[in-house]
């Protein structure tokens, strides 16, 4: 498996709004293809949020998310991860929830509270679709998003007890250490999937070396108990999965995480930049990973034990 990389496509999330992009997968419909196709693209994991329909507004309600679980699974053997992160706007228990409810193979867990800065978006549109989407962006000027050491443990112990593993999202320096204090606690047990965050305002920024700075750091605390990917936010997403591909790591993409598909254009869909990736990675001498071979490296419990 050393050769083999992991894909995550992230597809939709919950820090760009409608207005940005007409490409933006938005109900369920719009959702279950969107993974779908990025699993044919050649994605292992794909990492849902769900939104309210008529909105585009995140929606954490276990509701939001059965109808396109149900559809995911019917076609297609991709490893399904369930956010815990939601919205800023959302405290724990309304987070947890869908996760607990559906006991995924994999729940993504921010390794603490941030600034999560989004208002920066604000001046690059004129006028908004939705009365929500300015209101959320301008917030998040003065909000935290809270994941305190209580929330985080809540989450671990929640999700753990139906054998959901973690995709550790990891946007500073000392979220790695927060990690190790859980793991030096028994609560959280390796391998552990750490995803390292890089270029969204109020965590660890994009410069090459804040990429060489999180992975030489994670490899002192955890050695070969554990498994690193990367995100870059927006415009530096490609560059970055490259890095990582080049160290030996894992990659992430989606509209989640970035709207564009090249310079000044859209992508179209999740799976453009699922295609996009792929290509580094192969073009760099490795094979992507099958969703079967990713159940393997990373110690999931299997598509037949979740409950959707």
């Amino acid at each position: 498996m050393a050769d083999k990389v992991i894909i995550t496509c992230a597809v939709t999330g919950a820090i760009h709004t409608p207005t940005m992009s007409p490409h933006l997968p938005i109900t369920p419909a719009e959702i279950a293809d969107a993974a779908i196709g990025a699993a044919e693209a050649g994605a292992a994991v794909v990492h849902l949020h769900a939104r309210n329909p008529e909105t585009g507004k995140p929606d954490q309600s276990p509701e939001a998310f059965a109808p396109f679980l149900s559809v995911i699974k019917q076609r297609s053997n991709c490893v399904v991860n369930i956010t815990t992160g939601g919205a800023p706007t959302m405290l724990v228990d309304e987070r947890v929830k869908p996760a607990a409810h559906f006991k995924p193979e994999v729940a993504s867990l921010n390794m603490g509270s941030m600034n999560m800065g989004l208002y920066p978006m604000l001046t690059r549109y004129p006028s908004f679709k939705y009365d929500w989407e300015e209101p959320y962006l301008e917030g998040s000027r003065d909000r935290v998003f809270k994941n305190t050491f209580a929330d985080i443990e809540y989450i671990l112990t929640t999700c753990a007890e139906n054998g959901t593993r973690f995709e550790i999202e990891c946007y500073d320096i000392g979220h790695l250490y927060t990690l190790a204090h859980f793991a030096d606690r028994g609560v959280i047990k390796p391998p552990f999937f750490v995803q390292s965050v890089f270029g969204l305002l109020g965590g660890i920024g994009s410069h090459a070396e804040d990429v060489v700075h999180m992975k030489r750091t994670a490899d002192r605390l955890f050695g070969d108990q554990y498994h690193w990917s990367v995100l870059g936010a927006g415009r530096n997403q490609m560059r970055i999965a490259a890095m990582s591909v080049s160290m030996g790591g894992n990659v992430r993409v989606g509209l989640e995480d970035s709207l564009w598909g090249g310079p000044g254009r859209l992508a179209e869909t999740n799976a453009e930049q699922v295609r996009t990736v792929r290509a580094i990675i192969e073009g760099m001498g490795h094979e992507i990973a099958t969703p079967d071979e990713a159940r393997e490296i990373l110690s999931l419990k299997g598509g037949d034990r979740v409950a959707f």
